[in-house]
């Protein structure tokens, strides 16, 4: 699993209050940008909304992209996706795995050096560190570690970093150089009028400088 992740440049995280067009197309738009991994992540809508919204992602993604659920590992498990994303104050890592197999992605936001290490003594598949930047994307979003950590982080394991928080076109470039393996853009992807071509602007970046 760890090398199918290793080959994602590009993170996609949904969130319908943005979203412009629907959670739905915008994936859609995602993936045939050439996005490899897709995060469903809603916090205000009933759970059997949600089971139903999950069970259509998973449709679009299927076979083309990497399919996580954010929290919710009961989510997770109603509609067989590819893994979870979990939090600092969500279930335990090792009930999540108890829960969800050892052949299912799981990957967890992490703040600081001494989070990423617990991170990956605990065996995620992945990192996402966040906020890099300034960002409104969540209500109880801390404030931003900045570069440095991305580049301190780096130094000290070697699992993948997905930077996570106010990341655009203009810095996207900083937060690869610092070490990140895959970033994924929210507002600047999702209030935009054409996902597609931001997206394959963000994957073209990443791919010349990669090069």
């Amino acid at each position: 699993m760890l090398n199918k992740f290793e080959n994602i440049d590009f993170y996609m995280i949904t969130d319908s209050i943005l979203s412009k067009n629907g959670i739905f197309s915008d994936v859609k738009n995602a993936i045939q940008a050439g996005c490899k991994i897709v995060q469903y992540r809603e916090k205000n809508k009933p759970t059997r909304v949600m089971v139903e919204e999950a069970k259509k992602l998973k449709k679009i993604c299927d076979k083309k992209a990497i399919f996580l659920i954010n929290d919710r590992i009961d989510i997770a498990l109603a509609v067989d996706s590819d893994g979870v994303h979990i939090g600092q104050d969500d279930m335990a890592f090792e009930t999540v795995k108890k829960l969800i197999g050892n052949d299912k992605f799981i990957g967890m936001t992490v703040h600081n050096l001494e989070e990423a290490y617990q991170a990956e003594k605990y065996g995620v598949d992945y990192i996402g560190l966040a906020p890099i930047f300034e960002t409104d994307t969540k209500e109880d979003a801390l404030k931003p570690c900045g570069i440095e950590m991305i580049l301190n982080v780096r130094k000290n394991i070697k699992i993948p970093i997905v930077a996570v928080g106010g990341i655009n076109k203009k810095n996207v470039k900083d937060v690869l150089i610092a070490g990140a393996d895959s970033v994924a853009p929210i507002k600047s992807i999702l209030s935009c009028n054409d996902i597609y071509n931001e997206i394959k602007d963000f994957i073209n970046i990443i791919g010349e400088w990669k090069k």
